[in-house]
C-alpha cells in the first residue's frame, strides 16, 4: 500500500467499523477494505448490497449480480 492507504474493517451486518480483533474473530461477517490512496487514479472498486447499501465481498457480488452494485472509487 502506498501513500495514505490503509485497511479498515466493517461489519457486514451493520456496515459499522469494527476493530481488527473483531474481524479476526468473525471473518465471515466482516469485510476488510483498503481506503485512501491516490484519488486521481480512481481505479478501486467496492461492492454494495442494493437493498441495504452495506458493503459486500466480491464473491457475494458475483453470486448475486441483480442485487449488488459495483462502484469505482
Amino acid at each position: 500500500m502506498a501513500g495514505n492507504e490503509h485497511e479498515v474493517n466493517r461489519s457486514a451486518r451493520s456496515g459499522r467499523f469494527v476493530k481488527e480483533s473483531t474481524a479476526e474473530r468473525n471473518p465471515r461477517t466482516t469485510t476488510t477494505e483498503t481506503v485512501g490512496g491516490d484519488k486521481e487514479r480512481g481505479d478501486r472498486e467496492v461492492n454494495r448490497s442494493a437493498s441495504t447499501g452495506k458493503f459486500v465481498k466480491e464473491t457475494t457480488a458475483e453470486l448475486h449480480p441483480a442485487t449488488t452494485e459495483t462502484q469505482k472509487l
